[in-house]
């Protein structure tokens, strides 16, 4: 006995309903894997050519209607500012993988009321992501770090986080920060210089190099004596030539 033609409709109507229900879950999983695929194309592609800004630099150009920066290569980076650099953001630089577990227990220890990202967070937050604090961009930085680990060294995210910080209201990078503030190239930073510089980092607008407070000086001391630390202990042996 055939079907009336109601029950014919109803059934066909279904059929085309899980079909286009189909065709949308293919549709969305070739945008995921397309876009994961575009992310780890410019992870790598990054890892041999510079990124040409970041939101974060460009939304700050926008604002102030330009910026001071200038790339200049690991190379022609003072050495000192390199460990400077490590000693006061992420000492342990050389002996993880993007994470550093025990500073993030000490956080949480200390109620989360004290900072745990490691250099190669705060780059790809930089590079690839926004500022602010909220769930969504945490959990990509956290997809994204052993990405940037994966495909660069750690001489590479060194050279790029040191390129792109911001040092003072629309200063960027090493070179830009090293001619503001001492009128010298990055490659002729003394240690005291780097130590300065790198003691702004965590407070880029409320501190200054040039004229450094009090807390400044002495944070500034305490990454010069870390710096010469972590080199006598190997703890910058992977981004030393």
């Amino acid at each position: 006995m055939a079907k009336p033609a109601s029950k014919r409709k109803g059934t066909r109507r279904r059929a085309g309903k899980v079909a286009r229900g189909a065709r949308l879950r293919r549709w969305a999983l070739r945008g995921v894997l397309g876009a994961v695929g575009a992310v780890l194309a410019l992870v790598a592609l990054f890892a041999v050519v510079r990124p040409p800004t970041t939101p974060y630099i460009l939304s700050e150009g926008l604002r102030l209607g330009g910026v001071e920066r200038r790339w200049v290569p690991a190379e022609r980076i003072a050495p000192a500012m390199l460990r400077s650099v490590v000693a006061a953001e992420d000492a342990n630089f050389c002996l993880h993988w993007g994470f550093d577990m025990g500073a993030i227990r000490q956080a949480l220890d200390a109620g989360g009321n004290r900072g745990a990202s490691t250099i190669s967070q705060q780059v790809t937050k930089n590079v690839f992501l926004w500022h602010g604090r909220n769930w969504a961009r945490k959990a990509l930085e956290a997809v994204l770090t052993p990405m940037v680990e994966l495909f660069w060294t750690k001489r590479r995210i060194l050279e790029v986080y040191l390129n792109v910080a911001e040092f003072d209201e629309g200063v960027f990078g090493v070179e830009a920060a090293a001619q503001h503030y001492f009128g010298v190239t990055a490659e002729k930073l003394s240690a005291q210089q780097a130590a300065r510089l790198a003691a702004i980092l965590p407070d880029p607008k409320g501190r200054s190099a040039g004229k450094p407070s009090a807390f400044v000086q002495r944070r500034a001391r305490a990454i010069a004596d870390g710096a010469v630390t972590i080199r006598a202990d190997g703890r910058a042996a992977c981004f030393e030539d």
